[in-house]
């Protein structure tokens, strides 16, 4: 037997020597890293607590001042000169009597409750005092709201009425906004902070750092017995080092001190007794390396940089379409037109000096090859990329305000078919549509792409729960509700039924698998035949309602207990009434495809109504132009601003929902099945002749004629009869005439629709129509 004698390896100290400085020197840096994020995390925590203080001092000051005007406003009511008034039926006498020596009160006023003068006077009365009234009657008790006169903000109160149990008028004043507002304005907010009063998504009055109101609701407090809240931010500070708060990471930079001097000290040591290094022989230079055959480099030393022949890339204009650029993969869109795509994104930046932006994807199969050019092209361009994976739309949007970035590019192909994809653009917060995204197919075939001198950072962020969270904040449903969530197999499938849940719902998912074939159903709730499932479903589980999502979560589809399906424009009324409560006067918007019973019901709620050309970038602009609170489309998209940021996200949106009808003591059925309704179809589409839908919808707007009705030519014909009415546009997506109808009754429906028929026949005899 041979024994055999491992010799332990020695370590020398001249070998030991050359690794201890650079060890000391990363100690000392490590030190320096951790203790400047304590310093931070401690001033931010100081921070954050002054300001809590400053914030809770101002809910206080203005929910007492509430307190006391609405005392005063119920002793007038109550008192013998204005009760005697009310019973006489003289309002005038008993608008005087309130007002009688109280110190700025103007603008009183004592109406019908039927309000029926007001509301003959629109637009110039204003909505912000009806909406206020209006409250106060639906509350049964006076209410708080901040209106504008004269262009400025006041303190308005509103309050029922009533000579003995019976409820006759409602009274209104309007107060200077600083009987609330002084201790907001009177704060201590210094520069590197921000407080605003707000209601709705208005800033009525703001201190501070305007650039942090953004993020100004995860601090907010609500006034009591109001609508009206305080937000407050502070800077964002990241957390320490892997999660350390700032104790740990004193504790562990000094640790780190002490280490780096340690070693210090030891590599002094060693020095007085070193011994001479051996050569180690030669040491390939740069030079050599850079000389490296092209076999070395495609073992694994390739550059970013490297300069290799591009291959030839044929795109196609057509791609880039009126609200995003969606093609079908292997035809239209492969890897090197998403980095074309990306590196022109991202020449767009650099011209406007913007260098972050957010990534996202959906769950198609294409997506990963997509995102990976997509990310190429725009580090070409130099811009700093963050990916946040697999996420559904509105997420991405999400992350681009979460992270600050102000830009982004969802990766979908939305609720089409599996073999397309496409992006999704938001560029300094505005979503790219019509000459922008033309813009940058122009760009590629010009070759005007920026190229860096560098490439952008990437770096992966997973927000899911971040998203969650800022929902569930702010949404708490008061009683459970059992919804079941059908997400198509679409990418909404995790995230949906997750918030839904955490806001206090009960949910049972279907078909939330994530899946890019879409092997149930295609992931799109606009059409009905995509709901079968979810109908039988809820019937099956006696659910409260179901909620369906389109392949990227940006759109809302709705189904009650009894399978009833409440098409989009029914659900923007709820959203609405509801949002007026707490904005009087705010603008809402909604698409041409949108029931007329809309408007009416968004006046009779204290709103102003707009209608809008379809497209989810086309709404998003008009509602910064106009300060819109809410937006919706009939195709599922809403938009809300107020609470919210602004864009079209159906998983937000149904959290809304499910808020609203947890605080009715109906049940959800009877609350959706109450919204006004008439006999209406959902979107019909109708292959385009010669697939170019816009000529035909440009010659049928020059050439149909509809005997006494208003035409409105927003997008497309739309043809309003006192009656109902019916529309025929353009597809800005898929080479489709999108057509619906609306009507009081099923005479009105067949005779409308007989119009349209004929008229489009005249144009086309042969135009195949499913009505």
């Amino acid at each position: 037997m041979v024994d055999i004698k491992l010799e332990k390896p020695q370590v020398s100290a001249a070998q030991l020597k050359p690794v201890l400085l650079p060890l000391a020197v990363l100690c000392a840096l490590l030190a320096l890293w951790l203790g400047w994020a304590g310093v931070q995390q401690h001033l931010d925590s100081s921070r954050r607590s002054d300001l809590s203080r400053v914030r809770d001092t101002a809910v206080a000051a203005a929910h007492d001042a509430l307190g006391v005007e609405h005392k005063r406003l119920r002793d007038r009511l109550d008192a013998v000169e204005t009760q005697a008034a009310l019973q006489a039926g003289d309002y005038p006498a008993a608008a005087a009597a309130l007002t009688k020596n109280w110190p700025g009160a103007k603008a009183v006023v004592v109406l019908p409750i039927d309000l029926a003068s007001d509301y003959a006077q629109l637009p110039k009365g204003g909505y912000g005092r009806l909406g206020a009234m209006e409250a106060a009657i639906v509350a049964d008790k006076p209410m708080a709201a901040i209106v504008r006169e004269g262009g400025k903000p006041v303190l308005a109160l509103a309050a029922p009425a009533r000579v003995g149990e019976q409820l006759v008028a409602v009274a209104y004043v309007q107060l200077p906004l600083q009987r609330i507002s002084d201790g907001i304005e009177k704060a201590d907010v210094d520069g590197s902070s921000y407080l605003a009063l707000r209601q709705g998504g208005f800033s009525v009055i703001e201190r501070g750092d305007t650039a942090l109101g953004n993020g100004a609701e995860a601090m907010a407090a609500k006034i009591p017995g109001s609508d009206l809240r305080v937000a407050a931010a502070v800077p964002d500070i990241a957390g320490g080092p892997l999660g350390l708060g700032a104790l740990p990471c004193f504790i562990a930079a000094v640790v780190l001190a002490l280490l780096a001097f340690v070693l210090i000290r030891v590599r002094q040591r060693l020095g007085r007794a070193a011994a001479p290094v051996e050569d180690e022989g030669p040491v390939q230079t740069l030079a050599e390396t850079m000389s490296a055959s092209p076999l070395d480099l495609l073992a694994g030393n390739v550059t970013e940089n490297s300069t290799a022949a591009p291959r030839a890339v044929s795109i196609d204009g057509g791609i880039f379409r009126a609200y995003d650029i969606r093609g079908v993969v292997g035809q239209s869109l492969d890897p090197g037109i998403a980095e074309l795509i990306g590196h022109s994104i991202g020449s767009v930046m650099h011209d406007q000096g913007l260098t972050e932006i957010v990534v996202g994807r959906d769950g198609r199969l294409s997506g990963p090859a997509m995102i990976e050019g997509l990310i190429a092209g725009l580090r070409k361009a130099g811009r700093n990329v963050v990916d946040i994976g697999m996420a559904p739309t509105p997420v991405i949007y999400f992350g681009a305000y979460h992270l600050r970035a102000g830009s982004c590019v969802s990766v979908t192909g939305s609720h089409n078919p599996p073999d397309y994809n496409g992006f999704k653009v938001v560029v300094g917060g505005e979503t790219l549509s019509g000459a922008a995204i033309t813009d940058l197919f122009q760009r590629i075939v010009g070759g005007r792409l920026h190229t860096a001198a560098e490439p952008g950072t990437l770096t992966q962020r997973d927000i899911s729960e971040d998203y969650v969270q800022r929902i569930a904040s702010d949404i708490q449903i008061d009683r459970p509700l059992k919804v079941v969530v059908d997400a198509g197999n679409g990418v909404a499938g995790d995230i949906g039924p997750r918030v839904l849940a955490a806001i206090g719902a009960e949910v049972t998912p279907l078909y939330c698998e994530i899946d890019g074939e879409f092997p149930n159903h295609h992931p799109d709730p606009s059409e009905p035949h995509n709901l079968v499932d979810l109908i039988k479903m809820v019937a099956r589980l006696d659910a409260d309602l179901g909620v369906a999502f389109d392949g990227d979560g940006d759109r809302l589809g709705v189904i009650t207990r009894d399978g009833q399906n409440i098409f989009p424009d029914r659900l923007l009324m709820l959203f609405a009434a509801d949002v007026l409560e707490r904005n009087p006067g705010a603008m809402i918007i909604y698409d041409v495809k949108c029931t007329g019973r809309l408007p009416g019901h968004i006046l009779r709620h204290g709103g102003s109504p707009l209608m809008w050309k379809t497209g989810h970038s086309l709404i998003k602009a008009k509602m910064r132009e106009t300060d819109a609170e809410l937006a919706g489309e009939m195709s599922g998209h809403f938009f809300f601003k107020e609470r919210w940021y602004g864009f079209d996200d159906g998983i937000y949106s149904a959290a809304r929902l499910l808020e609203i009808l947890a605080a009715q003591p109906q049940t959800a059925t009877e609350t959706l099945n109450a919204l006004p309704n008439g006999i209406s179809t959902p979107e019909i589409k109708v292959d385009a002749p010669d697939g170019d839908p816009h000529s035909f919808v440009e010659r049928f707007r020059n050439e149909a004629s509809f005997e006494g009705a208003r035409l409105s030519t927003i997008d497309g014909l739309r043809v309003d009869y006192p009656d109902g009415w019916g529309l025929v546009r353009a597809s800005n997506t898929t080479p489709i005439l999108v057509m619906r109808f609306d009507a009081d009754s099923h005479e009105a429906m067949a005779r409308i629709q007989d119009a349209f028929r004929a008229q489009l026949h005249a144009i086309k005899p042969d135009l195949k129509l499913p009505f």
